[in-house]
């Protein structure tokens, strides 16, 4: 039987991998200019850390985590995401002595979910979490780090930023009350998912995609009218603040986070180039989460980003990467090729040696290699001590010396 990838993995390479890469230096590259360090947490921890933290309600820890017993008996998950696990890191590490505290991540996180275009049970995810600051000035700066990150993807004009709020505790059970109320009167017409919800987690009812669903989420009340002052005055100023910043934004009083441990501020960056699965990047904040992992009473704000519904955004690499293909053209050139590749690299030149093939099949595999030049030695090249440099993309051929090959190649 052919091997095949587990069913909702993948393997990545070629303009896709060149792809992940680019996000990622994208990513860090915006995450360094807010002072946002970088942590890297084991990929499973010990379930209770997403039990405790996720909600037992929800439908991550009901039904997509990846939990297996080790060989001492303890139960351990593969992190569906990233938060809890730099929660617990924090915890751990006693770096709560330090607030506030800006930290990024990157990663592979494990879903069991019905793999889809964009959608798969292994798949990368980054995000940022600015922990200790209880003010909205916090929302404020997350949101602006990620509304840098698009631009400087060149995404910004295919995103649109969703925001919403889900209030304090106080106006999330005020809410939850008339939501029940709501929806009961028509228990027996929700979709088999949202009527466990109706008494797991109600609020979630409100992300619910099904079509029988919909039109009762339509009708349901409002959670602006159950803001009390604090929570409405909390979200004000992080509208303020995005208006500020000519951060364009569109209010969507039915987004909420399907996460227990979220309060106030809720967002998405949603597109409409990717069909149903629209969301690129989610977050919020969520106050009560180190205290109920066992730390301190410490608010924290952040967001998470998939990096494989991104690749799709990009479609192909922005960058091209500048390669140059070294050839001999007779069999007495061979013995120059390593000494120069050698010397190209430590000048920090990219360059590659075709390893088969006469000139004309070498060139062509070079220009199927993406390379951008070529470099020619034959006989009269071996005499002369100059080089033969061909230009890909006009076809134009020139000859120099070693001296002026290197500054020609630093030049392009």
């Amino acid at each position: 039987m052919k091997l095949q990838p587990v069913r909702g993995t993948r393997d990545i390479y070629g303009d896709e991998a060149r792809l992940f890469r680019e996000i990622d230096q994208h990513f860090a590259k915006t995450a360094s200019l807010f002072d946002f360090q970088e942590i890297e947490t084991p990929i499973f921890e010990f379930t209770s850390v997403f039990q405790r933290t996720l909600g037992e309600g929800s439908d991550i820890v009901n039904k997509e985590m990846y939990t297996f017993e080790d060989r001492s008996g303890d139960s351990l998950t593969l992190r569906p995401e990233g938060t809890a696990s730099v929660a617990r890191a924090v915890i751990s590490n006693s770096m709560l002595r330090d607030l506030p505290l800006k930290l990024f991540y990157s990663g592979p996180m494990f879903r069991h979910e019905r793999p889809q275009k964009g959608r798969y049970r292994q798949f990368t995810q980054f995000g940022i979490e600015l922990i200790g600051v209880p003010t909205p000035v916090a929302d404020i700066e997350v949101l602006a780090c990620a509304w840098m990150f698009f631009k400087n993807c060149q995404l910004s004009d295919k995103v649109q930023l969703e925001l919403n709020t889900i209030g304090d505790a106080d106006s999330r059970d005020q809410y939850r009350s008339r939501l029940v109320s709501h929806f009961e009167k028509f228990s027996k017409d929700l979709s088999e998912d949202s009527q466990v919800r109706l008494k797991s987690n109600p609020l979630r009812i409100l992300d619910s995609k099904d079509p029988k669903d919909q039109a009762l989420i339509a009708d349901a009340p409002l959670f602006s009218d159950s803001l009390n002052p604090a929570s409405q005055q909390f979200f004000d100023q992080v509208v303020e603040g995005l208006n500020q910043l000519n951060i364009p934004f569109q209010l969507n009083s039915k987004l909420v986070r399907g996460l227990d441990y979220y309060c106030h501020t809720v967002f998405e960056f949603t597109t409409t180039h990717l069909g149903s699965q629209n969301a690129v990047l989610s977050g919020g904040r969520y106050n009560d989460l180190i205290e109920s992992m066992g730390g301190p009473s410490t608010p924290g704000v952040g967001w998470a980003a998939g990096t494989d519904r991104l690749a799709l955004l990009l479609e192909k690499p922005r960058t091209h990467h500048q390669n140059v293909a070294v050839i001999a053209a007779v069999a007495e050139a061979e013995p120059l090729l390593l000494p120069l590749v050698s010397e190209l690299r430590d000048n920090n030149i990219a360059s590659q040696l075709i390893y088969s093939g006469n000139m004309s099949k070498q060139l062509k595999k070079a220009n199927k290699r993406n390379c951008s030049h070529a470099i020619l030695i034959g006989e009269d090249e071996i005499q002369s001590g100059q080089y033969q440099l061909k230009h890909f993309a006009d076809g134009s051929q020139i000859s120099v010396s070693k001296q002026e090959l290197l500054r020609k190649l630093k030049e392009l």
